[in-house]
């Protein structure tokens, strides 16, 4: 079987910029959720059979008390933000399991799982379904990769390296090195994606990049300068590697199993596609025809 671990929060950022905007008769803005909705049923009809979404019900996590430049909910359209927990529902009345993050992130829950579904003996593949570079850190061989559900493109251990420059484990290193802008992780100045997997590849972690590039042994532009940033600034490295790794701890009660797609919650739909005044998603979902 295939696993396929939903990014709810990219995926609901997604609908909200690319579906029209649309307002239910009392005001209430679902646009985004709409197309959410319509998105992740489609994914039955593509064969997906065992699913679950995460979502960041609070943008703040954990890493926000380690680092105060870390990614916040400041400047999130109220429209988009209102929308998260109506998200949340949609997911769960169509049937898929509903991972709503708190202290920890979407992408500690999608990380979390990957790896107990990648031990299970009936899983073929876990399906990393969102863009973010986080996830590249979680792919494993041909096992676990990224999925890109619009292109139906995937990506396994030889397209991270291919695209980074270096191995999954040592995304988070080359993270810190480069600077995450989206998740507001800085990184070390002067230092960009080809130096970092250059010398990420030489040796695979921060800690092991020697203080003078004289013990590099290999050729980088630049390389005095970059290692004299990295060794005055290897512990904001080490700080923002942190921040940069995903927790695979998060506390999921589910097994694989658990994720089996059963088909809608019916009475659950019902009520919230009269909320959001969506007959038609109703219809599609559960097969009625248009009423008169």
């Amino acid at each position: 079987m295939d696993v396929h671990l939903v990014d709810g929060t990219y995926e609901l950022f997604r609908t909200f910029f690319g579906a029209p905007s649309t307002q239910t008769s009392k005001g209430l803005e679902v646009g985004a959720v709409r197309a959410l909705a319509r998105s992740l049923w489609a994914m039955r009809a593509d064969g997906a059979t065992h699913v679950a979404v995460a979502f960041d019900t609070v943008i703040e996590s954990f890493r926000n008390d380690l680092f105060d430049g870390y990614k916040t909910g400041d400047g999130i359209d109220p429209k988009l933000w209102a929308q998260f927990p109506l998200a949340e529902r949609a997911a769960h009345a169509i049937g898929v399991v509903v991972w709503p993050m708190v202290s920890i992130e979407a992408d500690d829950a999608i990380g979390t799982f990957a790896a107990r579904a990648a031990r299970h003996a009936d899983v073929t593949r876990v399906l990393l379904c969102s863009p973010d570079k986080d996830l590249a850190q979680c792919v494993v061989g041909e096992r676990v990769i990224g999925w890109d559900r619009r292109k139906k493109v995937g990506l396994d251990d030889a397209g991270v390296r291919a695209k980074f420059g270096v191995a999954p484990a040592s995304i988070p290193d080359f993270l810190a090195l480069v600077g995450d802008t989206a998740d507001g992780i800085p990184g070390i100045p002067r230092w960009g994606e080809k130096s970092a997997a250059a010398v990420l590849a030489r040796f695979g972690s921060i800690e092991a990049i020697p203080d003078r590039a004289a013990d590099w042994g290999i050729a980088v532009r630049g390389a005095d300068a970059l290692a004299k940033e990295v060794a005055a600034r290897r512990e904001d490295a080490l700080l923002y590697r942190r921040l940069a790794t995903l927790r695979i701890d998060a506390p999921l009660a589910e097994r694989v199993e658990d994720l089996a797609w059963a088909g809608p919650r019916e009475d659950e739909l019902r009520s919230f596609c009269a909320e959001i005044e969506d007959e038609s998603l109703l219809r599609r979902v559960l097969g009625e025809p248009r009423s008169a």
